[in-house]
């Protein structure tokens, strides 16, 4: 696949690039300073430029099979969903259907998961404002009508890419670690690419 991704220098977007070239995909690698990502190869196209750009969004865009979005936004918020918004709006304009979005466990329903520090300290008070943008992020997506996966990963490690992880569990699941290393996280957006079981769905992530 010809496969667009945006936050490609983020924790889980550089893993997320090498792992896609790895398996034969054909990616695009949208970010802001491109000298972070540190990764040559022929099947690789990097863009330089800012999510907030919608009419450089919707040039990159073009031409794409599918797009996957692993936004960072600071604590501060409004990158992750506004820059969504605007590459759905490109997709709609040029006719790209698969969207695979990377978010956060605790948003929805997922708010479950989580234990008193996550849900009153760190989303509650410190990341109060990442968490809301996150909220509006899966809220312009559900409203794409795209074919959209939202992934909802625990909070990342540094470790491995094992892919022994759990995936799509329901809000009741017990015995949950809370934890998972970013290149599962990679690994699992990855897998989006080729299976459509999570369409219109929002599976969490997590060892």
């Amino acid at each position: 696949m010809k496969v667009l991704i945006f936050g490609a220098t983020g924790t889980v977007g550089r893993k997320l690039v090498k792992q896609a070239l790895e398996v034969g995909h054909t990616v695009t690698a949208f970010a802001r300073d491109p000298s972070k990502l540190e990764i040559k190869h022929p099947s690789l196209e990097i863009i330089e430029g800012d999510v907030m750009d919608s009419a450089l969004v919707d040039r990159a865009v073009t031409g794409h099979n599918a797009v996957v979005v692993a936004l960072g936004g600071g604590i501060k918020g409004q990158v992750r969903s506004t820059g969504t918004r605007n590459i759905i709006n490109a997709m709609q304009r040029n006719g790209v259907r698969r969207l695979v979005c990377l978010s956060t466990l605790g948003v929805g329903d997922s708010r479950a998961h989580l234990n008193f520090y996550w849900k009153y300290i760190m989303f509650g008070m410190l990341l109060r404002a990442a968490f809301a943008d996150h909220v509006s992020q899966e809220e312009y997506v559900t409203r794409s009508g795209l074919d959209w996966t939202i992934v909802r990963p625990a909070a990342y490690t540094d470790g491995e890419r094992t892919g022994n992880y759990r995936h799509g569990f329901p809000a009741t699941a017990k015995g949950l670690r809370l934890k998972i290393s970013s290149a599962d996280v990679a690994d699992f957006l990855l897998t989006q690419l080729a299976d459509n079981s999570y369409v219109h769905m929002t599976p969490g992530v997590s060892y």
